[in-house]
C-alpha cells in the first residue's frame, strides 16, 4: 500500500465526493483555489521524505523552506509587497499541510500562525517592517514563548519575569515545549513586566543568557524539535518589546486564531487517514474478497465519514463567522476540542483496519494517530477547551484556584 492517496487528485473538485459528502468545498475558487493549489503540490512534494524525518526526530528545514519560496509561510497575514492569502486561503493550506503531515503543520503554525502573528498584531510598525519578510522566507525562525513547566493550561500564571533596567528589560524565567526554541533565530518572549501586566518581548536566540535544549523522546510530532529554555538575565532594548501587548488577553488573541487552526489541521489529519483506509480497504482481499464487502468494515467507514463531515461542518461554519468577525473564544474552544476528538477516533479506526501493516509508517495511518494525542493537548487541552464552553453555557467557572 503506497503512503499517497490513491484517489483525491486536484481535478474538477480540490477533495473527492466520497470525503466531502456534503460539497462542503465544491465553491471553493479563484485566488482560494490556487493558493490551495499550491499547498497540495508543496505537500506532494514533501511527501516522501516525511516518514523517514518523523523516524529519525528530525526536522526538515529545507522542506519548510521550500514552502516559503512558494508563498506558503503567511497565515493569512498582510504583508506589504506580497501577494494577499484570504482567510480562507489560510485555512485550506493550513488543512493541506495537516493532511499531510502534523509535524508541517506545527513549523508552519509555529513560524507563522505564532511567532509572525504576535508581531503582525501585537509589534509596532518598525517591528513588521524588519521581520514579517524575512520570516515569511524562513529567514529567520520564530518561536512563540508562553508555556512554562508548571505552566501550561495556566498559562495566564506565568512567572517569567521582565524588569526595566533604563533602557533594557532584564528577562529570567522558563518556558516550555516551544516549537523552533532551539533551533531559531528569536523567539517571542512572554514574561511578566514590574506592573504585573504580561508583556512579550522579541529576544534573540543567540542572546548571552539564553539556553534551549532541545525535548527528546517524543512519541509525537517527532518532526519538529520542541525546546526547553532558561533565560537567565536575558537582556532585551525596550525596542524589541511588543507595544500592543500589555495584559494576557492581549496574547489571547493570537491563540484564539491559532486555536481555530488546530481545529482544521484535526481535520486535515482526519481526512487522510479516512482516504488512507478507504483506499486500502478497497484493495485488501481477505477470505476471498475486498474487506470493503464486510458490513463491519462499511460500517466503520460510515462512521469515520460522519466524523469528517462533522469536523467539515465545524470549520466551513468556523470560517464564516471569522470572515464576520463574529466569531468568539468559547466557540474557537468547541470546535478544538470536538475536531481533536474526532481525529483520534477516527485515525484509531483506520490503524485498525489495516490490521497488522496499520503500524508500519509507510501508511501513514500510526503517525497520523499519535501525532493526533498532540493535537488533542497543544493550544489548551480537551479539559481546559471543555471548561471555557461550560462556562459560556453555564455562567459559572469550573476553574479552580
Amino acid at each position: 500500500m503506497s503512503g499517497t492517496s490513491t484517489f483525491s487528485e486536484f481535478r474538477s473538485v480540490p477533495l473527492d465526493p466520497r470525503t466531502d459528502y456534503y460539497g462542503l468545498f465544491t465553491g471553493v475558487d479563484g485566488e482560494d483555489l490556487t493558493w490551495w493549489k499550491t499547498a497540495r503540490e508543496f505537500c506532494d512534494y514533501a511527501r516522501p521524505g516525511i516518514n523517514e524525518a518523523w523516524e529519525a526526530a528530525e526536522y526538515d528545514v529545507a522542506a519548510i523552506e521550500e514552502a516559503a519560496r512558494r508563498g506558503l509561510v503567511r497565515d493569512g497575514i498582510s504583508i506589504e509587497g506580497l501577494p494577499e492569502v484570504s482567510l480562507r486561503a489560510r485555512r485550506l493550506i493550513g488543512f493541506e499541510f495537516a493532511r499531510c503531515d502534523a509535524s508541517l503543520s506545527t513549523a508552519l503554525g509555529v513560524q507563522a500562525g505564532l511567532a509572525m502573528r504576535s508581531i503582525a498584531e501585537l509589534g509596532s510598525p518598525e517591528q513588521r517592517e524588519k521581520y514579517l519578510v524575512p520570516m515569511s522566507r524562513m529567514e529567520i525562525r520564530g518561536a512563540f514563548a508562553l508555556t512554562e513547566p508548571d505552566h501550561g493550561s495556566d498559562s495566564v500564571g506565568l512567572e517569567t519575569t521582565a524588569t526595566r533596567d533604563g533602557d533594557e528589560w532584564v528577562i529570567n524565567g522558563e518556558k516550555m515545549w516551544i516549537g523552533h526554541g532551539s533551533v531559531g533565530h528569536i523567539a517571542i518572549v512572554f514574561a511578566r513586566m514590574d506592573n504585573g501586566k504580561v508583556g512579550g518581548f522579541i529576544v534573540d536566540q543567540d542572546s548571552p543568557g539564553y539556553e534551549a535544549e532541545t525535548i527528546t523522546g517524543k512519541a509525537a510530532l517527532r518532526g519538529i524539535p520542541q525546546a526547553r529554555i532558561w533565560l537567565h538575565d536575558v537582556r532585551v532594548p525596550d525596542s524589541r518589546r511588543l507595544p500592543g501587548c500589555a495584559s494576557f488577553r492581549d496574547t489571547a488573541k493570537v491563540l484564539m486564531g491559532s486555536r481555530i487552526g488546530v481545529a482544521w489541521s484535526a481535520f486535515g489529519l482526519a481526512v487522510d487517514c479516512y482516504e488512507k483506509a478507504l483506499a486500502y480497504a478497497s484493495e485488501r482481499v481477505q477470505f476471498g474478497r475486498p474487506l470493503i464487502k464486510n458490513q463491519i468494515i462499511q460500517q466503520r467507514l460510515a462512521d469515520m465519514l460522519a466524523d469528517v463531515t462533522t469536523m467539515g461542518l465545524y470549520c466551513t461554519r468556523l470560517l464564516k463567522m471569522e470572515e464576520a468577525g463574529t466569531v468568539t473564544e468559547q466557540q474557537a474552544s468547541l470546535a478544538k476540542v470536538t475536531n481533536t476528538r474526532a481525529a483520534r477516533r477516527v485515525a484509531a479506526n483506520a490503524r485498525d483496519m489495516f490490521g497488522g501493516v496499520g503500524i508500519l509508517l509507510e501508511n501513514d495511518v500510526i503517525r497520523h494517530m499519535t501525532d493526533a494525542e498532540t493535537l488533542h493537548t497543544y493550544e489548551g487541552t480537551d479539559t481546559m477547551q471543555s471548561l471555557i464552553v461550560g462556562k459560556s453555557i453555564t455562567g459559572t467557572s469550573a476553574f479552580t484556584s
